[in-house]
C-alpha cells in the first residue's frame, strides 16, 4: 500500500490501515451512489414533468458532480473510522456504558447505528469530557439533520463565529469558552436554504 496513504491516515490521527480505509470507503460509495445514472428513468412521463416542473432536476450523471460526491464519500469515511464505540465513549467520559446510551436516547450525545452498534462522533468530545455546551447546541439542531451534516457543521468555521477576528468553527468556539447560545442559534438554520 501506498506510503503517502499511510503517512496521511498517520497525521490525520486514523487509527485505520491504508487497506481498512479503502474499504471504508469503497463502503460509503457504495451506499452513496445513487443506483441508477439516470433518475429520471425511475419516473412516468407524467412524473417527470411533475418533477421537473416543480424544479427538481432529473438530468442523468455528469462527471462534474463526482468531485463533491467524493468529498462527501471521504468525509463519511473519515467520520466512521474516527468515531467511537459506546464502551470507547464510557472510557473516555469515565462513566458506564448505560449511561452514554442514556444520553445517546436523551439527545445529549449524538450518533448513529452501524451494524447494529451505536457509533459516537469524536467532534463532541474533549479529553475526559464532552464539548463544554455540547447539549444546549444539539437541543437547537433540527431533527432531522443527518450525523454527517452535524458534524460538518460544528467542525467548519462559521463566518458568525470570530475569534481574535478570525473566522472558528463551533467546536473550537466552544473549546475556546465561547458561548453556546450563539452556536446553538445558528444550529436551528441548519437544513434551511441560506
Amino acid at each position: 500500500m501506498s506510503p503517502a496513504l499511510e503517512a496521511v491516515l498517520a497525521e490525520a490521527g486514523l487509527q485505520v490501515t491504508p487497506d481498512e480505509f479503502l474499504s471504508l470507503v469503497a463502503d460509503a460509495a457504495k451506499r452513496l451512489a445513487p443506483p441508477h445514472p439516470d433518475p429520471a428513468g425511475y419516473f412516468t412521463p407524467d412524473q417527470r414533468d411533475a418533477l421537473t416542473e416543480a424544479g427538481l432536476d432529473l438530468s442523468p450523471h455528469r462527471t462534474e458532480d463526482d468531485q463533491p460526491r467524493a468529498r462527501t464519500v471521504v468525509a463519511h469515511a473519515v467520520l466512521r473510522d474516527s468515531a467511537l464505540t459506546v464502551a470507547e465513549a464510557a472510557r473516555q467520559l469515565g462513566v458506564d456504558t448505560s449511561r452514554i446510551r442514556h444520553r445517546l436516547g436523551v439527545g445529549r450525545l449524538v450518533g448513529w447505528k452501524d451494524r447494529g452498534a451505536w457509533r459516537l462522533p469524536a467532534w463532541q468530545f474533549a479529553g475526559t469530557g464532552v464539548l463544554p455546551g455540547l447539549e444546549t447546541v444539539l437541543a437547537a439542531v433540527p431533527t432531522d439533520q443527518p450525523t454527517l451534516v452535524v458534524a460538518g457543521f460544528m467542525t467548519t468555521e462559521q463566518e458568525d463565529l470570530l475569534l481574535e477576528n478570525d473566522r472558528t468553527s463551533p467546536r473550537e468556539w466552544l473549546l475556546a469558552g465561547g458561548d453556546p447560545r450563539r452556536v446553538a442559534e445558528l444550529a436551528t438554520r441548519l437544513g434551511t436554504p441560506a
